[in-house]
């Protein structure tokens, strides 16, 4: 009997365990255990266990870096796996390529895992939503050409906004190649210059849908540079895809109403615009107008014409003033006149000649007694009305 080494022992049992298609691609159920994850390498190292057994296993980093969710310590998975036999120390393991939840609770723990995950990164973050163009020119459609949903973009689009140019990229939205063809429209639709992007699909179970919660759609969504709305099954689904997106749709038609305005709506608003700004035209114009009026008329006040149809305004009045007054004064010395007349000649001796008086000149001088006078002296004696001469013929004492 030949005497064999550890090594060609080892060698040899790893032989046979690689003839044997049996244990080449298996799946194997079982719970986890002992995890290691050797941060430097990016290998995955832990044991999977049932009620009796275990045994050991090794994801390397390639396969381990395409895990939708981060394997713990008793969380139940199903491995696609290799059994082999690692040659240095004799150890038989599995070689897993693939890990998947088993059971609703493990997948939703999965989904859970890379919430917490893309959550951490800043994906969700409201700050990183980009608002959407207004007047969008190109409107990208990623979805499969031959569902519902297009169609349903479609109509909405060409009813709401015929003048937009729809561009759609066809994609798978279900099934394992689901994934990377909805990256690639995504980038199609980036590279063509497209202002907007719907994203999504219509409704269906969470397995239709899951190509939407993975971690290659929903980093193709957050780093693309053309805003997303997100419409991916019915208003009661949800996928972090809806959450990556800069905008979320409760179904297709629903985001084609956020992608692209309504142009009789916008329409209309142009009109309502229009009266509005006419509206205040003419009310500004109004008010310029009734400005301008005052300003004219200030003007016209403070101008030389002005001051001079003033200064000769005040003249006239003046001199009105004056001719008034110069009367006023004329008929009050008229009036002191005649008061004066009427006095001067109460006192005059002609009016007491009036009477029958009458005064006797001797010459030019007035006779006041008879002793002035001699007999045969001629005097003249003044009546009321006319003279008369007399001669004195006898003079009394």
């Amino acid at each position: 009997m030949a005497i064999l080494s550890v090594t060609q022992l080892n060698r040899y049992v790893g032989f046979k365990l690689k003839e044997d298609h049996a244990l080449q691609g298996i799946l194997v159920r079982g719970e986890i255990s002992n995890f290691t994850n050797h941060y430097r390498s990016g290998h995955l190292y832990f044991t999977l266990r049932d009620e009796e057994s275990g045994v050991k296993a090794v994801m390397f980093r390639g396969n381990a870096q395409r895990l939708r969710f981060v394997p713990q310590d008793g969380m139940r998975v199903i491995a696609a796996a290799t059994a082999s036999l690692y040659e240095r120390d004799g150890t038989f393991q599995l070689y897993v390529t693939d890990l998947q939840p088993d059971g609703a609770g493990m997948q939703a723990l999965a989904l859970e895992q890379l919430k917490k995950k893309l959550t951490a990164m800043g994906v969700f973050d409201t700050a990183a939503k980009r608002p959407l163009p207004a007047m969008p020119r190109k409107i990208g459609v990623i979805t499969s050409d031959t569902g519902a949903a297009l169609q349903d973009v479609k109509n909405v689009v060409g009813r709401r906004y015929p003048i937009g140019h729809l561009l759609v990229y066809p994609a798978q939205v279900q099934g394992d190649a689901a994934a990377d063809s909805v990256c690639r429209a995504i980038g199609a639709a980036e590279h063509d210059g497209c202002d907007v992007l719907i994203v999504g699909r219509g409704g269906g179970s969470a397995e239709d849908l899951q190509a939407f919660n993975t971690e290659k759609v929903v980093m193709a969504i957050y780093n693309c540079t053309v805003p997303i709305v997100s419409a991916v099954g019915h208003e009661t689904d949800w996928t972090l895809a809806d959450a990556a997106a800069d905008l979320r749709a409760p179904t297709p038609s629903a985001a084609a109403e956020l992608a692209v305005p309504d142009v009789g709506q916008m329409i209309q608003q142009v009109q309502d615009l229009t009266r509005r700004m006419e509206s205040a035209v003419a009310q500004q114009m109004l008010r310029k107008q009734q400005e301008l009026g005052r300003l004219c008329d200030r003007l016209r006040m403070q101008s030389p014409e002005h001051r001079q149809e003033m200064a000769q305004k005040e003249l006239e009045n003046l001199y009105l003033r004056l001719v008034k007054g110069g009367a006023s004064v004329l008929e009050r010395c008229e009036q002191h006149l005649q008061q004066q007349a009427v006095r001067l000649d109460m006192l005059s001796p002609l009016k007491i000649l009036g009477r029958g008086y009458a005064l006797a000149y001797h010459g030019d001088t007035l006779v006041r007694n008879a002793q002035q006078v001699s007999a045969g002296d001629v005097l003249r004696i003044r009546l009321a009305e006319g003279e008369i001469k007399a001669e004195v013929c006898n003079s009394c004492e």
